[in-house]
């Protein structure tokens, strides 16, 4: 778990019934919308400065879409994104770009996310070039030092992407992210594309310049265990919307709604006893189709504990306990 400060607790990100649904359209030449595909239906949560708020759940239930509509790279069909007290939705292309130095991505492909025939010195630079206002003298000076900050030799930077490891290609791209000095970073599943080996570097690396560089994340992933290790509080996602918020040591020991308690079981335990002995809550079916959501409660479909109410009711996402927030019928 991240060991970082949140004594500041005003929200440096804030969320509130963001939507993107992307359009179904048919007919090649007269096309017309016939559908939406619900990637992300309306959310709320908040991010305090120098935290980590882990964002978990299968794949395809919108965590990806989450990070780039927070960072306006997809423009959200409704809600509210706040930075910094900044309305991010209601900006012009403009005044987005003004502020884009503060809010950064490190992107889950290390390959493809580098551009093959740029060395990395001129990768890392890309930023400081676009934004201007760099000297030659001084973008080569910050490259080497950004280099070094990750673990790579600033002497190799006339190298190009294809000469790295994969581990050593997400520390180029974390340099890229640090290169305009951000306050936000969204961390876009960084570490499901590495071998396991690897994967711990990179999390130990994100909570180190997390404290000397002040840092905020949204950590998007699919492995709990590591989510676990950097988050300050961990959001459950499922089809587009917030299962259940908390802060990570009371989500892990006490998760209060039945998808976080599914997934939290099917984490390998150290303990070879405790991990025979226990039985894994296996969840019936797949994860239905976000372009047509089941009625109710999204995860009514596959939950061991559904009732009546589920299929026809949506819960309300409340705070059933001080800081733990959570959307089922029966949770008290």
């Amino acid at each position: 778990m991240s060991n970082v400060s949140t004594a500041d607790a005003r929200p440096l990100v804030k969320v509130e019934g963001l939507k993107q649904y992307f359009p179904i359209t048919r007919g090649v030449i007269f096309s017309r919308v016939v559908g939406a595909v619900k990637a992300v239906d309306g959310i709320s949560f908040e991010i305090s400065r120098g935290e980590t708020l882990g964002l978990v759940g299968e794949s395809g239930c919108g965590k990806s879409t989450t990070g780039r509509s927070i960072l306006q790279l997809y423009r959200p069909t409704a809600g509210s994104v706040q930075f910094d007290g900044t309305e991010l939705t209601a900006l012009d292309r403009d005044d987005l770009g003004a502020i884009r130095p503060r809010i950064q991505m490190v992107f889950q492909d290390s390959y493809s996310s580098l551009n093959p025939r740029h060395s990395v010195g001129k990768i890392v630079a890309e930023p400081m070039v676009i934004d201007g206002g760099y000297a030659r003298g001084e973008m080569n000076e910050r490259v080497a030092e950004l280099l070094e900050l990750v673990g790579l030799n600033p002497k190799h930077r006339s190298r190009f992407p294809h000469e790295f490891s994969g581990g050593q290609r997400q520390r180029i791209g974390i340099a890229r992210a640090l290169a305009l000095n951000p306050d936000f970073i969204v961390c876009d599943e960084p570490i499901s594309a590495l071998d396991v080996s690897i994967q711990a570097q990179v999390v130990n690396l994100l909570q180190r310049l997390q404290n000397e560089l002040g840092l905020t994340y949204l950590f998007i992933a699919h492995d709990l265990s590591m989510v676990r290790h950097i988050s300050t509080r961990v959001a459950v996602m499922y089809l587009g919307r917030v299962m259940e918020l908390a802060d990570n040591a009371d989500l892990f020991n006490e998760p209060l709604h039945p998808y976080t308690q599914s997934l939290i079981s099917a984490v390998p335990l150290p303990d070879p006893k405790a991990e025979r002995e226990r039985r894994p809550i296996l969840l019936k079916g797949d994860l239905p189709s976000p372009s047509n959501p089941p009625r109710g409660c999204v995860f009514h479909t596959r939950c061991p504990l559904a009732q009546a109410v589920c299929s026809e009711e949506v819960p309300a996402y409340r705070e059933v306990r001080p800081r733990h927030w959570a959307a089922c019928h029966f949770v008290e």
